[in-house]
C-alpha cells in the first residue's frame, strides 16, 4: 500500500538536524514535502526587519541546497499559511503536515486554527517542540503563576532536569514529488537594497553548515575564556550563535549538549566550566525571555509594570537619528551603533550601553529604540528584544532599578580599556589614546590636535553632558514614583 505524502512546513527551524517535525514525517513513512511559506503579514510586529530579511534569503537558499543533498528539495510559497497548505495538501494527497512551534502573540493562535481546520478535515496536524529547551507553558512559580524574575526562573529550569539530546541529523530524505510548483527563493525579494549587505556578507554565513562552524569555534575554545571575556567588546569573547540560534539553523538541545560534552572533558579546567557554566546561563535568559513574551504579550508594546506607561518620555527625531547614526559624541555609543549598522549585529554590553543612553540620557521611548534594533539586527528575536529594552528602560521583569543610569565613559573604560572597539569603529578618533578616547571632549587641546580630531567638525560635542542627561533621567523617574504614591 502507497503511504500519502507528508508535509513539513519550515519556519524559523531552516536545519535538517534535530529537527523534530521532520524526523516526525521521516518515521511515518511515504513522500516528505518540505515547503516554506513567506506570509510576513501573518506574524505582526514580529516579520523579519531589514537586517533578518537578508539573513532569510541566504538561509532558505542554504536549506534548499541542502535538502537536494539528501535527496529531496524545498518548495517555497507566498500568501496565507492555510491557503497555501490547503492546496498543497490537493495537490500532493497528503494526509499529515508537521511543524515546529513558535511561541509568539501572532504566530500561536494562527498555528492553533490551523491545526484545528486539518484536523477536522481529518488530516493528522501535528506541531513540535523545537525552539526552546522546556515549553513556556508548562514553566510556573509555587504560586502556579508565570516567573517574572529571573533567578527563581533559571533554579526551576535547573531542577527539571537535563534537556533531552538533539536528534541526529538525516543521511537521506523519501524524494519529493517533483511536480508541485514552487516560486524562486529570489522572487520573494528579501534582501534589503541598502548599502550595508555587502558588509554584513563579508560577516557572516547564514545557514545550518554556518552554524555548526560557529557553534564548535565557541566549543573549542572561546567558552573557556568566556566568563571573563563576555562583557569585553574589544575581543573575541562571545558565541555569536544569536542568528543562528533565531532562525533555527543549530537548537538551544545542540548548543546544550555540545557545551556539556565540553565541560565535563578529562581535560577541563575551572575556567572552561566557569565559561560553560557562565553561558548557559545566557541560553537561560534566552528561555526567560520566551517565557515572558509567551505569558505577558501585551509587553510588545507596553511595560510589564503598568506604573511605567506614564513616563514622562520626551519624543524627538533628531535624538533619535543622531543616536541611530552613531553620532552622539558619546564614542562607546557611536562605534556600537555604526558596529550595528556594519554588521547587523553588536556586543550584549554596548547593547545595554547604547539602550540605556536612549532611554535615560536622551529620554527617548524604549519601543523607538526596539524598532530601529528590530529592522538592523540580524539576531532580531521578538521575545530577546522586547525584554532586553524593557530591561534597560527599568520597565520589564528583572529591570535594572531606575537609578542605575549607565556612564559611557566609565563603561568605556572598563570594558574596552585600550580603546580599540572605539578605534575601530570611530575611526575619526583612532589617533587618541585611552583616556581620551573615552571623553574627547575632556581631552586637552595638543592631545586633540595631535590626532587631528576638532570636536564639532570631525566629531560631535556630546548631545547632552552625562550630569545633565542623569539629572534629566533621574527625575523623569521621580515623578513617576510620585504618580504611582498619590495613586495608591
Amino acid at each position: 500500500m502507497k503511504l500519502a505524502p507528508t508535509i513539513v512546513w519550515f519556519r524559523r527551524d531552516l536545519r535538517v538536524a534535530d529537527n523534530p517535525a521532520l524526523l516526525a514525517a521521516i518515521q511515518r513513512g511515504g513522500p516528505v514535502v518540505p515547503v516554506y511559506i513567506w506570509a510576513p503579514e501573518e506574524e505582526g510586529s514580529g516579520a523579519p526587519g531589514g537586517a533578518q530579511r537578508w539573513w532569510l534569503h541566504q538561509s532558505l537558499t542554504a536549506l534548499g541546497a541542502e535538502l537536494a543533498r539528501l535527496g529531496s528539495l524545498l518548495i517555497v510559497r507566498q500568501g496565507s499559511s492555510l491557503a497555501v497548505l490547503r492546496l498543497l495538501v490537493e495537490a500532493t494527497g497528503a494526509q499529515a503536515i508537521h511543524w515546529n512551534r513558535l511561541y509568539e502573540p501572532t504566530t500561536t493562535p494562527r498555528d492553533m486554527a490551523i491545526k484545528e481546520h486539518f484536523l477536522a478535515l481529518k488530516i493528522e496536524a501535528k506541531s513540535h517542540a523545537a525552539a526552546l529547551l522546556f515549553e513556556p507553558s508548562v514553566i510556573r512559580n509555587k504560586s502556579d503563576k508565570p516567573f517574572q524574575v529571573f533567578s527563581p526562573f533559571w533554579k526551576h529550569l535547573l531542577t527539571l532536569g537535563e534537556p533531552r539530546e538533539p536528534f541526529p541529523a538525516p543521511t537521506s530524505l523519501p524524494p519529493c514529488p517533483s511536480n508541485i510548483p514552487s516560486v524562486p527563493i529570489s522572487d520573494l525579494s528579501l534582501p534589503p537594497k541598502i548599502d550595508w549587505a555587502a558588509s554584513i556578507q563579508a560577516v557572516w554565513q547564514p545557514g545550518e553548515v554556518g552554524g555548526a562552524q560557529m557553534l564548535a569555534q565557541f566549543a573549542d575554545g572561546i567558552a573557556d575564556g568566556y566568563a571573563e571575556t563576555r562583557n569585553r567588546p574589544d575581543v573575541r569573547g562571545t558565541s555569536r550563535l544569536s542568528p543562528y540560534l533565531h532562525f533555527g539553523e543549530v537548537s538551544p538541545h545542540q548548543v546544550w549538549h555540545t557545551l556539556r560534552r565540553y565541560e565535563q572533558q578529562a581535560d577541563a579546567t575551572p575556567l572552561r566550566r566557569a565559561g560553560v557554566a557562565s553561558y548557559m546561563r545566557e541560553i537561560g535568559w534566552r528561555e526567560f525571555n520566551h517565557h515572558l513574551l509567551f505569558h505577558f504579550p501585551h509587553t510588545l508594546e507596553k511595560p510589564l509594570r503598568p506604573e511605567f506607561a506614564a513616563f514622562p518620555f520626551e519624543p524627538d527625531s533628531a535624538l533619535l537619528k543622531a543616536w541611530q547614526r552613531g553620532r552622539t559624541g558619546y564614542p562607546i555609543v557611536d562605534a556600537g551603533m555604526r558596529e550595528l549598522y556594519a554588521t547587523g549585529w553588536m556586543h550584549n554590553r554596548v547593547r545595554m550601553i547604547v539602550a540605556s543612553v536612549l532611554v535615560k540620557h536622551l529620554l527617548q521611548p524604549w519601543q523607538a529604540g526596539a524598532a530601529w534594533f528590530w529592522d538592523t539586527l540580524l539576531d532580531a528575536d521578538l521575545a530577546n528584544n522586547t525584554a532586553g529594552w524593557q530591561w534597560s528602560a527599568g520597565c520589564g521583569a528583572d529591570a535594572a532599578p531606575y537609578f542605575r543610569i549607565f556612564n559611557p565613559m566609565t563603561q568605556a573604560e572598563g570594558f574596552d580599556p585600550n580603546g580599540d572597539y572605539i578605534r575601530k569603529w570611530v575611526p575619526e578618533l583612532a589617533n587618541l589614546t585611552a583616556p581620551d578616547i573615552f571623553a574627547p571632549w575632556e581631552a586637552k587641546e595638543h592631545a586633540l590636535a595631535r590626532a587631528g580630531v576638532r570636536l564639532g567638525s570631525t566629531y560631535p560635542e556630546p548631545i547632552i553632558s552625562h550630569p545633565d542627561g542623569r539629572a534629566r533621567a533621574l527625575n523623569a523617574y521621580e515623578k513617576i514614583k510620585k504618580a504611582k504614591a498619590v495613586s495608591a
